[in-house]
């Protein structure tokens, strides 16, 4: 007599392979899969930008260890960075949408922590703008400031996707005294512009006294490892109101022809 007991079907449901691909973890984040998580890195933050209507950014690089109340001179630097995104946020269009491009100009773009990074982000908060926060997963978990919007508060796990989503839109780039991180972002995007990979934009350092002892930029020159004219890729400001002169010089206000 045939077995008329029904064979249960379990093994197949709870099967790798009978996942949906889209639902499946253990394939997504395999080794074999990184191209396309990075291609998701990639769409995730760009389609969420253009719903928001971002064509053009200010991007504000600074420690994260400055804080509002630090000692010696982080509280004056956490004061400038909040003070000069505020300042772009009012006055270079990120507010609103443009009635004919329905896109907005040099909304402020961070790394999303706190420091400088909440500084910035606050100041255009204080403005009622929107600002952007691209944090990066990292071993210690940085967690986003409660400053940028929510909308545009992403998380990536590559380092190069998250440079090439501040690269894209920047119109400007401001830096404030920080470390390694800073550095790191700092020379990336002058590196960009040096060799012509990306268009010239505005570079502000903000506190000569400070980086002017952190980097012997002649010393650079005096060797031959940079050009004389390298060293017009980026100027100096003390205050935001002098930095905000700077980009209006430099056309911050006119639109990318295409």
């Amino acid at each position: 007599m045939p077995d008329q007991t029904k064979k249960s079907n379990d093994d197949q449901l709870e099967a790798h392979a009978y996942r949906l691909a889209a639902l499946d973890p253990d394939f997504l984040l395999s080794e074999n899969q990184r191209g396309i998580r990075f291609l998701l890195e990639y769409e995730k933050a760009e389609q969420a930008l253009k719903a928001w209507g971002v064509e053009s950014t200010v991007v504000v690089f600074g420690s994260a260890r400055i804080t509002e109340n630090g000692k010696g001179e982080h509280a004056g630097w956490y004061a400038r960075a909040r003070e000069f995104a505020n300042i772009v946020s009012l006055r270079g269009g990120a507010r609103d949408r443009d009635v004919v491009t329905d896109t907005r100009m040099n909304v402020i773009a961070t790394g999303g922590g706190g420091g400088v990074m909440e500084a910035a982000n606050r100041g255009a908060h204080d403005a009622g703008a929107p600002s952007i926060g691209f944090n990066i997963r990292l071993p210690f978990e940085q967690e986003p400031n409660p400053y940028s919007t929510p909308d545009l508060t992403f998380q990536f796990h590559y380092f190069a996707m998250r440079k090439m989503h501040f690269a894209m839109r920047a119109r400007a780039l401001i830096i404030f005294p920080g470390g390694f991180g800073t550095f790191d972002e700092c020379f990336e995007l002058l590196t960009l512009a040096q060799t012509g990979k990306a268009p010239k934009i505005p570079v502000i350092l903000f506190d000569r006294k400070f980086w002017s002892k952190a980097i012997n930029f002649k010393h650079l020159v005096d060797h031959g490892v940079i050009s004389p004219e390298d060293l017009d890729l980026f100027q100096f400001a003390e205050e935001p109101e002098e930095a905000w002169d700077i980009l209006l010089k430099a056309g911050i206000l006119e639109r990318r022809k295409e």
